[in-house]
């Protein structure tokens, strides 16, 4: 039985009621979690990567990104459902998504951060240089984030890429280094999808790192332990 719940936010932008997976810590509170999903929706590996991170100590909130289009939306890994997730991911406005997090942010109480995966790494990125009430980002191999490159977060962020993504060559992540040189992106020895255990590219050893590397950049700013849950 999962631990969170279905709720509903309302965007800043058009008023538009969409809903998201929340879930509760279950300890002392570090701080409030907007996780990202992949382009595949609010799927039961992102409820339970959720679930994870309340056990961290994190009250997270997943927002179903593609409600305007299609509510509920949850894709498999075969390739019809893959097609139909792209199609989603890409017919949602960058503009949209960036109010949409802005909701999910805003019904948490700080210091918020925000963790996403696949287009969610994208997202993420776009919400750490457009979002308000931001305390840290951690992106996980946004491929999409070249699209966006020439914005500049506004927070601590972290990025994470496999050596072996072809949907990611290092071109792309050598310009992302190039125009943010002080940013801290971190290589691993896997390849696209690396962090899910539903994937052919699951590494757990990377997931593992990543996953600290994430916890880390959280705590140094801000997200330490509360005096309850």
């Amino acid at each position: 039985m999962r631990a969170g719940e279905t709720i509903r936010l309302t965007s800043r932008a058009d008023g538009f009621v969409f809903e998201a997976y929340h879930v509760r810590p279950t300890d002392a509170r570090r701080g409030g979690l907007v996780l990202i999903q992949e382009i595949f929706g609010v799927t039961d590996h992102i409820r339970e990567l959720a679930d994870g991170f309340a056990e961290d100590g994190y009250e997270v909130i997943a927002p179903s990104f593609y409600d305007r289009q299609q509510p509920g939306f949850q894709a498999s890994y075969e390739a019809a459902d893959m097609q139909a997730a792209v199609a989603l991911s890409q017919a949602a406005p960058w503009d949209l998504v960036a109010s949409d997090a802005q909701a999910a942010i805003d019904a948490l109480e700080g210091p918020v951060f925000v963790a996403g995966y696949c287009w969610g790494g994208a997202a993420a990125w776009l919400v750490a240089c457009r979002c308000d009430g931001v305390a840290a980002a951690s992106c996980f191999y946004g491929r999409r984030i070249s699209e966006l490159v020439e914005e500049t977060p506004r927070c601590p962020t972290i990025l994470h890429f496999g050596k072996t993504d072809a949907s990611i060559p290092m071109e792309r992540i050598d310009e992302i280094r190039e125009r943010h040189p002080d940013l801290p992106i971190y290589l691993y020895d896997a390849g696209h999808g690396f962090f899910s255990d539903r994937r052919k590219d699951h590494q757990p050893d990377a997931a593992r790192l990543a996953r600290l590397r994430t916890l880390q950049v959280f705590t140094r700013n801000g997200g330490g332990r509360g005096e309850g849950a």
